[in-house]
């Protein structure tokens, strides 16, 4: 009788919810009651879930910043070789540039030492006689003259620098051509005027040129640039710095000169020649195509020819011993 009335109480039951639906209704209620408890349930495996992400995550991103750090230091340092490369082919490229724009017979030298003490200014390249390098040849770069060479084996040269305090260099204003020397002051990056009469015309800017006195350098090349004109303690003189146009602290190769370049055109440098049209125009124009000398005519600010101004002083400093010794650096 008991199993009889479970029996007729799950049939009434089965009507009514497929019927009516509430139990379904019940059901739903019941789903909503307990989701809290659903939720609390899960926390612990949620947080094991998540710690066990957060790990690996971490793990992954030091691995990644380790390999982006180091390569960025490989970029970086193939950055600066690139640069450093690009720098040495400007360099080598004004060397080349420099060498056909005069027509020179040159061979180009590596730098293997350099001294810059205040005392001795040196350069040790890595070209000998077996490359056709002489005592007495000159060595410019890019910018202008370096310097000569005073001692040759047949692996290596010596240069003594136009900077060294026993050097001394004769040389043209570009602009008006007055003859002028210049002496090394022991720093790389100046030069020394001395003895400049008041008279003559030199400016603070002028550029210097190697005048060819003496047959020691060839005329023409870039020396420096005045920087500054000052008068001497005896205020009859003026004396003042050069501005190098050669890089002497700087670049790994030079241009050693075979040869004597041909000599440069003289009208670069006349300025006594009249204008047409002044007096004397003619008899200068007829001077010049015969191959005679012109009268040199004095400027307008010249000393009287009575008191001519005296000439420059030559290096006080003690010159080198070896080949260089047996032959003026000027």
């Amino acid at each position: 009788m008991r199993l009889l009335a479970y029996l007729a109480l799950a049939v009434v039951l089965i009507v009514l919810d497929h019927r009516g639906g509430w139990l379904n209704q019940a059901r739903r209620q019941a789903g909503v009651a307990v989701a809290p408890l659903w939720a609390v349930a899960g926390w612990p495996g949620r947080v094991a879930e998540r710690i066990h992400d957060d790990a690996g995550t971490l793990s992954q991103l030091t691995d990644d910043n380790r390999r982006l750090r180091n390569e960025l230091l490989v970029n970086q340092a193939r950055m600066a070789r690139l640069q450093t490369l690009a720098a040495d082919n400007a360099r080598l490229r004004g060397l080349l540039e420099a060498a056909e724009r005069g027509n020179l017979d040159v061979v180009l030298a590596p730098i293997l030492d350099i001294d810059l003490d205040p005392t001795r200014q040196r350069l040790i390249l890595d070209a000998g006689s077996r490359d056709r390098v002489r005592t007495g040849q000159s060595v410019i770069d890019s910018g202008g003259l370096l310097g000569q060479i005073i001692g040759v084996n047949p692996m290596h040269a010596s240069v003594l620098l136009i900077t060294d305090p026993s050097h001394a260099v004769p040389v043209a204003v570009a602009r008006n051509g007055v003859r002028l020397v210049v002496y090394g002051d022991g720093r790389s990056d100046t030069l020394r005027l001395a003895s400049v009469p008041l008279s003559s015309d030199v400016q603070v800017g002028d550029q210097l040129v190697t005048s060819g006195l003496g047959g020691r350098f060839p005329p023409g090349f870039p020396v420096g640039t005045i920087a500054a004109l000052r008068p001497d303690d005896s205020r009859a003189f003026l004396v003042g710095d050069v501005k190098p146009a050669a890089q002497l602290d700087r670049g790994r190769e030079v241009l050693v000169l075979l040869s004597m370049p041909p000599p440069v055109n003289p009208e670069e440098f006349d300025t006594t020649a009249p204008a047409p049209g002044q007096p004397g125009a003619s008899a200068a124009a007829a001077a010049t195509a015969t191959g005679a000398a012109p009268a040199n005519t004095a400027p307008a600010n010249a000393a009287p020819a009575t008191n001519p101004p005296a000439s420059p002083a030559p290096a006080r400093a003690t010159p080198p011993t070896g080949p260089a010794a047996r032959e003026p650096r000027r």
